[in-house]
């Protein structure tokens, strides 16, 4: 049975709530889900399920220093963001996957619309190689901050754990509610290597910003 965690909360994602190794890591999806909370009159149409509100799902792959050692190439992209990293540690929108091949996010959801995950990061734990140590799970709204959206409109928001068979591993569940206002970005979970295996935390921690730039910086080394 998959293990709901709260915040905080750290499990072992190959043992089940036993202590039994039944899990098989050599590929594991990450999964995120949200709906936007429904509101009456004008608000409601404007942010109905059905409405754009595009939460995005990023992957820092992390050094044993805690760091994100290969940026990769940098430039601009063609919806005018300032700066876009591409083919380096960092998963998102503009660079899907990984140089190694063992790390990929499947697509982008606008809207978080229909049941199960919105947006999916696939991870072949067993094979990643040993220079990475903890890969970082960011969710960030984007143009939030403009379009005057926040976490504190969302519902049923989730990450979760699925193994290679299919087997939900774990689930971590939060809902907006006025702590979230204003916040357009989440570090929702992390995973890292312990003792030659992989834990997995849940991290829930809100921040403002809806550019996920602002959190990878401290991440990297100083330049």
């Amino acid at each position: 049975m998959a293990i709901n965690l709260q915040k905080g909360q750290t499990i072992d994602l190959r043992k089940n709530d036993r202590g039994e190794n039944v899990y098989d890591l050599s590929k594991v999806t990450i999964g995120l889900g949200w709906d936007v909370r429904k509101q009456g009159g004008f608000l409601g149409k404007l942010f109905s399920k059905e409405a754009e509100y595009d939460l995005d799902a990023i992957a820092f792959l992390l050094d044993a220093n805690g760091k994100v050692a290969n940026l990769g190439r940098t430039g601009q992209t063609s919806d005018g963001r300032q700066v876009a990293l591409y083919q380096g540690d960092v998963i998102y929108f503009n660079s899907m996957q990984h140089p190694s091949g063992n790390v990929w996010l499947t697509g982008d959801n606008r809207t978080g619309a229909g049941d199960g995950d919105d947006e999916q990061i696939i991870v072949k734990l067993d094979q990643l190689d040993q220079a990475y140590q903890k890969i970082v799970f960011v969710v960030s709204i984007y143009l939030g901050r403009k379009n005057n959206q926040h976490f504190g409109m969302i519902d049923n928001a989730f990450i979760r754990a699925v193994d290679a068979k299919g087997k939900e591993i774990t689930k971590y569940s939060l809902s907006g509610d006025s702590s979230m206002n204003g916040m357009c970005s989440m570090v929702f979970a992390e995973a890292y290597r312990h003792n030659n295996d992989w834990k997995f935390r849940a991290v829930g921690e809100p921040h403002s910003t809806d550019n996920f730039i602002d959190l990878l910086k401290q991440y990297t080394y100083t330049r």
